[in-house]
């Protein structure tokens, strides 16, 4: 059965030793920069290269997260922190924004490039098209089930890597602007201040957007069975001891053993743990929130579990010696390992060394009372003492009667492993980078005196008659259930792809079957909000629009983008303008310029009763504790978006020139939507509350 990795989150150094001596096969943790924990210790400087070394002498591989978005005035220093973290010895990167990809993938082709859970892949498109674009691992999204796992390992045959304890994030992650629109700290940025977690009511029931701690322990051997490579815990912010229980746990459980759950739940959760996404279940009980109980019982616990890793040595390496004494010739050791280890310290799967190293020594002399003998040789060779080794198996080719004294063995013993030492680690750091291309030259970006106005709306219901030359875009299952709208909007409706498409609608022939309903209708252009949804168009030969989800926020990434077939693309809901106006790319683009921004996108609905959705009419409202009431709209009882409570409006404000104008139409009545959009072509403000969001602000 397939083996998967355990890999687990260092936020500091005592949590990655703990992770380490627990028996992690991996870990993963930031730099100070650029990293979807920025609040985390993080690693950095002369103690980077040492930390990877240190890892690597146990047979644990170092995953480096470079896992936020990259505004253009961060390129260069992005690319620095790339080079540090591939001249340390990093054996992969994880990756959110495509600037940091396209940067990886030209300079260091040895270094492994795994896409982020940022990127909400959940489905099988999308790790088709970032396998194509180059990544080797993709971190699948926190709310698919057993099934929906399976489905796409085996459709993809990818390598891929699942989260399998820890917190829960109640927005799709990447699709999560509440803290950034509220505050300015935004989680596609790494310093999400988590106001979810605060008390957000509907009806009776109270802290609806905080979900409990996921943890699927006692489904791992079935993941493992399902062919995931690898079982990410979640918790860069936690402390050593939550590291060490959950990584104990883990290794009890694919071992075969009971793992500790009880201590595993006192050491950190919010009312308990959940596995409703992963089971289907996803109703009410997988809510809960931090309780002074939870407080409480990790006190009690804390002692036991530092035991698991204090004062513990991590796992050696085990190596394989051959020692050669023949008469008048030099005395010769050989040692060898494996090029990968488990983290448990054993030979890799198949077991053939590949590092060797070779010392020589003075020769034998002739025995004058006791000849050197196997047990003996095993006795002073086995002496690795405090290096990263441990002496695995010993063979011996001795002529009788010969003597070699303690000393010349151990001279051979640490000369041959100083070898290895220097022979391993070439190979692991990287000393140079590929030759830099030359800088692509991006002509000067046009833009029309009057940007296209492209108008989005929820229903058919809401659609008036615009100016020839507006678009007019709508859901794709709008489109379908109201086939005489594509004959009246002929040539300027386009349809939106959900951005959001589990299950069975996230399979090639279900897109397959819209893909030809829709090119029936006459409907050439498509909306994409999800990298996946950017597969289905491009290969079903749609023009393909990016959405504001796609979180684009740098000239590099629209480079990347464009080449990938994108047609054009709407910037992310948190650019401002300021940074619109300094991008440089050939990728044609605009920017919502009215909306109710959609603060997060959920498939576990806050607004769904112990009963189900029953009589639900797909629009709710969530109170926070301020008393403000915020919208939730259901699609298609498949997900749910909870909106802002005041649109962003722009079209009264000087804004940077664009190819086009987005305006988001979602909970508005047709009239509502008509006045709004002749006030917008006017110029004119609109009498009711408005942001202007993050347009005016520049994100932490």
């Amino acid at each position: 059965m397939n083996k998967p990795e355990i890999l687990a989150p260092a936020g500091g150094r005592a949590q990655l030793e703990a992770a380490v001596i627990c028996g992690a096969d991996a870990v993963y943790f930031g730099l100070p920069e650029f990293n979807a924990r920025r609040s985390a210790d993080n690693f950095a400087g002369e103690d980077l290269k040492d930390t990877v070394r240190y890892c690597h002498n146990a047979g644990v591989k170092v995953y480096i997260t470079l896992n936020t978005l990259i505004a253009d005035d961060e390129l260069e220093a992005m690319y620095k922190a790339v080079d540090t973290a591939a001249m340390a010895g990093a054996d992969a990167l994880i990756i959110q924004d495509l600037a940091v990809a396209a940067y990886a993938k030209k300079t260091w082709p040895t270094l492994g490039i795994h896409a982020s859970t940022q990127m909400a892949v959940h489905n099988a498109a999308g790790v088709k098209i970032l396998q194509e674009y180059g990544f080797e691992r993709i971190v699948l999204a926190r709310e698919l089930s057993a099934a929906e796992i399976r489905a796409i390992v085996d459709e993809t045959g990818a390598d891929t890597e699942v989260f399998v304890h820890g917190a829960h994030c109640m927005s799709v992650s990447g699709n999560c602007y509440m803290s950034s629109m509220f505050g300015g700290r935004s989680g596609n940025r790494g310093l999400c201040a988590q106001p979810c977690r605060l008390d957000w009511r509907t009806g009776s029931r109270d802290h609806v957007l905080s979900l409990k701690d996921m943890s699927y322990i006692k489904h791992l051997t079935e993941l493992a069975e399902i062919g995931v490579g690898s079982l990410k815990i979640e918790g860069r912010m936690k402390r050593p001891e939550y590291v060490a229980a959950a990584v104990t746990a883990c290794r009890q459980a694919l071992d075969g053993g009971v793992p500790d759950e009880t201590s595993l739940r006192a050491v950190f959760s919010r009312s308990g743990f959940t596995d409703g996404y992963y089971t289907g279940k996803r109703t009410a009980a997988m809510f809960g929130y931090r309780t002074k109980d939870d407080v409480v019982a990790a006190a009690d616990v804390l002692a036991n579990l530092e035991k698991l890793y204090k004062g513990r040595e991590p796992k050696r390496i085990p190596v394989d010696m051959k020692l050669t004494v023949k008469a008048g010739r030099p005395s010769v050791l050989e040692v060898s390992c494996a090029s990968e280890l488990s983290g448990c310290g054993g030979l890799a799967e198949g077991g053939a060394p590949a590092f060797t190293a070779r010392a020589e020594g003075a020769p034998a002399e002739k025995a004058l009372k006791m000849a050197l003998s196997s047990e003996q040789a095993a006795k002073s060779l086995g002496k690795t003492g405090s290096t990263a080794y441990v002496l695995n198996n010993l063979e011996c080719e001795i002529d009788e009667g010969l003597m070699l004294p303690a000393s010349a063995l151990n001279a051979l013993r640490r000369d041959a492993l100083e070898q290895l030492e220097g022979i391993r680690h070439s190979g692991m750091e990287r000393a140079e980078k590929a030759a830099a291309e030359d800088a692509l030259q991006i002509p000067k970006k046009e833009f029309p005196e009057e940007p296209q106005l492209r108008l989005r709306f929820e229903k058919a219901e809401q659609v008036f008659s615009p100016a020839e030359g507006d678009i007019i875009i709508l859901p794709m299952a709008e489109i379908l259930a109201n086939p005489a709208m594509a004959e009246k909007y002929k040539g300027r409706l386009w349809a939106e792809i959900p951005a959001l498409l589990y299950g069975d609608e996230g399979r090639e022939d279900a897109w397959e079957d819209w893909s030809l309903s829709l090119k029936k209708l006459g409907i050439a252009d498509v909306v994409c909000s999800n990298i996946g949804a950017v597969y289905f168009a491009i290969k079903g030969g749609f023009s393909a629009h990016g959405g504001p989800e796609l979180n684009l926020l740098n000239s590099d990434a629209l480079n990347e983008f464009l080449c990938i077939g994108l047609t054009d693309a709407c910037l992310t809901w948190e650019m401002s303008f300021a940074r619109m106006r300094k991008l440089q790319s050939a990728m044609p683009r605009g920017f919502a310029g009215y909306g109710y921004v959609p603060l997060m996108k959920m498939r576990s609905c806050p607004g769904r009763s112990a009963e189900g959705c029953g009589k639900c009419s797909g629009l709710r409202k969530l109170t926070d504790r301020t008393g403000a009431d915020f919208t939730l709209i259901c699609r298609g009882r498949k997900y749910s978006e909870l909106l802002n409570t005041v649109p962003l409006y722009t079209a009264d404000k000087t804004v940077p020139p664009s190819d086009f104008q987005v305006l988001y139409f979602t909970v508005e009545t047709k009239q509502q939507c008509c006045e709004i959009y002749n006030n917008y072509k006017a110029g004119d403000p609109i009498h009711s509350k408005k942001t202007m969001g993050l347009y005016q602000r520049e994100l932490l």
